[in-house]
């Protein structure tokens, strides 16, 4: 296998390293970086020319690949250049706003998305853009199309006040959903666009789907997760069924993916080879499949793992009709490129992540471990396969799984030899329902069907979770570390037909950097630390002595402490239930910390130290922020951290 043999492998190199290029404050703007862009193709093209004429030698690659940087940079500065385009509110009195969606259920409201299209503002209405996530508790529910008028302001979409806390902001920015507002009742509904146009035609189609599958699966466990496996509809399960799936580690069966694109691929395959059709009607037969393939991505949402799925099934395809295989290396590096063009900030998207890595995971480790044991039997042999393919996915997503998630299903391998075949009868009998469930006495009987194999599926998930120890949770992993593990992987993966001393050297390089890293997160450990966690109403105080963990809670909820506190303490190596900082009261309006040099006043909403600290910091826009010393604290709206 040689690299150059992969072009789209590559380019996408280039053009990633644009896009973090752009991020960065040494980027250009959008006009310039087009300059470039511009300048740099045309040398590229005129030294192609004089190349094949013979009339130079000079080989022009770096040109190409510079404008691979520039065109990624370019891509990012488009975004941002959109994003600038959003409306300013602060001025605002009223705005016009189209509903885009059906209302999601949430426990004391209904949530939905409004495209703003006008603002009241300075006394006449003006055109606007903006995306605003809101709640209402109106008793008929919203409908894509409807136009409201909205009275008051809606609020920005504050920054995470805790270190390590879910950026929440930055989740919905780039989905470019700037602002959120509770409505309850106070809008007005006071025009609507026909249902029967194609804007929001998939939307009302998916939805119409969505209703007839809770109405012809009679258990009601059944139809959430038939919406999640086949509409890829994840909000109304319940929580004990996702506990289930999680432990079982076959989560990703609910998150439509490539999983559901490959199955409803090969149905349609497979139907294609008993009809023995002539050339000519079978390449209409596989456009018409390329056809459904999208059809089903669009209607499901588009979400990166199912375009990514959509873009290598269609391109394998397109192979199939001109009777060539294209490299599979190629098809996931332009789909990845395709995705990108259109958005650059799919790069961060967890999915896309994931979806990628298990790809390249079973691409290049799964005939590694399949040639480990070649079974005698096609019932061991299929078995083996099965097993392969999750082991080679999971060696590879593994290290980002903990990095975010922070758990590991132990019995991984044994919910995926069991779930994932069913989950295949399951789309079978799923995708006709889909199709076919308007039909009377036809749908009745694939609903029947349905529900009794989800609650198969269902009834596996939860014998899985109850056996002890179905999970490994508070696993940490940093940056250096899962460089390290992919880059074993790929060591391991080129040994046989790579410079085994090249090899070697590049292990214990990965090895020597991967201790540094950790002896200097070693070393650089406070002996002695306070971090004050922000919540809603209250404050928490950690104070960490020589690893050794103290909390005070004056007041977080359960749910808060999850949420704002519980992260960062994962990603410090904290136990889940650490000691109980104990506190005195001294006077009546002091509360004195045993084995500090700290006193809290709560009248003041104040600590003081009895000795000044070595530094303080707080936080904000994602890191510490150095502050200057004092001898006192005033518990606002930020976290702090202090160390003695």
């Amino acid at each position: 296998m040689r690299f150059a043999d992969f072009p789209f492998l590559r380019y996408l190199p280039f053009v990633l390293l644009g896009i973090f290029w752009a991020q960065s404050p040494f980027s250009f703007n959008f006009l310039s970086l087009a300059i470039i862009l511009s300048l740099l193709w045309g040398a590229y093209l005129i030294f192609v020319s004089l190349l094949a004429t013979r009339k130079s030698t000079h080989q022009p690659s770096y040109l190409g690949y510079l404008a691979l940087i520039a065109l990624g940079a370019l891509l990012v500065a488009n975004k941002q250049k959109q994003s600038a385009r959003q409306t300013d509110f602060s001025n605002s009195v009223s705005y016009l706003a189209e509903v885009t969606m059906y209302d999601q259920q949430k426990p004391n409201s209904f949530e939905n998305l409004l495209e703003v299209k006008s603002v009241f503002q300075e006394g006449k209405w003006t055109d606007a853009e903006g995306k605003i996530l809101v709640y209402h508790q109106n008793k008929k529910p919203l409908e894509p199309g409807q136009i409201l008028l909205v009275n008051k302001l809606p609020e920005t979409i504050a920054s995470p006040r805790n270190p390590n806390e879910f950026d929440y902001k930055e989740y919905l920015s780039r989905q470019e959903i700037t602002y959120r507002q509770f409505l309850g009742k106070d809008f007005q509904v006071v025009d609507s666009v026909s249902k029967s146009g194609p804007k929001y035609f998939l939307v009302h189609l998916r939805q119409n789907i969505a209703e007839m599958l809770k109405s012809k699966i009679p258990d009601d466990k059944s139809a959430q997760i038939a919406l999640a496996l086949l509409l890829g509809q994840k909000k109304e399960l319940d929580p004990t069924i996702r506990e289930a799936y999680t432990q079982a580690g076959v989560m990703h069966i609910l998150a439509v993916s490539g999983l559901h694109v490959g199955i409803i691929y090969a149905l349609f395959i497979l139907i294609l080879k008993p009809l023995k059709m002539k050339k000519e009607k079978s390449r209409l037969y596989l456009l018409f499949v390329i056809l459904i393939i999208w059809l089903y991505a669009f209607l499901t949402g588009l979400s990166p793992s199912v375009v990514r799925a959509a873009t290598m099934f269609s391109l394998l395809t397109l192979g199939q009709m001109r009777e060539r295989r294209p490299s599979i290396y190629n098809i996931l590096a332009f789909s990845a490129i395709l995705m990108i063009t259109f958005n650059p900030d799919v790069i961060y998207e967890v999915g896309f992540q994931l979806s990628y890595l298990a790809v390249f995971g079973i691409v290049m480790i799964q005939p590694l471990i399949l040639n480990c044991w070649l079974p005698r039997s096609k019932a061991l042999e299929y078995i083996w396969q099965l097993i392969s393919v999750s082991l080679a996915a999971q060696l590879v997503t593994f290290p980002l799984s903990i990095y975010y998630f922070h758990i590991f299903p132990t019995y991984f391998l044994l919910g995926n030899m069991l779930i994932l075949p069913l989950a295949f009868v399951i789309m079978q009998v799923g995708v006709p329902l889909m199709i076919f469930g308007w039909v009377p006495l036809v749908g009745d009987v694939l609903g029947w069907a349905l529900s009794w194999l989800i609650w198969f599926q269902n009834y596996i998930a939860e014998l899985i979770r109850l056996i002890p120890g179905g999970k490994l949770d508070r696993l940490t992993m940093d940056f250096s570390g899962m460089i390290l593990v992919w880059g074993i992987l790929l060591i391991a993966t080129f040994w046989e037909f790579g410079s085994k001393r090249t090899l070697t050297w590049m292990a214990l390089s990965l090895a020597f950097l991967w201790t540094g890293v950790q002896l200097y997160s070693v070393v650089n450990v406070p002996s002695k630390e306070l971090i004050v966690y922000q919540g809603k109403k209250s404050h928490m105080f950690d104070f960490s002595v020589f690893n050794e963990l103290y909390s005070f809670n004056q007041g977080l909820e359960e749910g808060e402490i999850s949420y704002s506190v519980d992260r960062n303490r994962i990603q410090q190596h904290v136990s889940q239930l650490p000691k109980t900082l104990y506190a005195i009261q001294k006077d009546s309006i002091q509360l004195a910390f045993l084995k500090t040099n700290v006193t809290l006043h709560p009248q003041e909403n104040q600590l003081h130290f009895t000795s000044p600290p070595t530094s303080m910091y707080y936080w904000s826009d994602g890191k510490w922020v150095n502050m200057e010393l004092r001898h006192s604290l005033p518990l606002d709206s930020l976290a702090y951290r202090i160390l003695f």
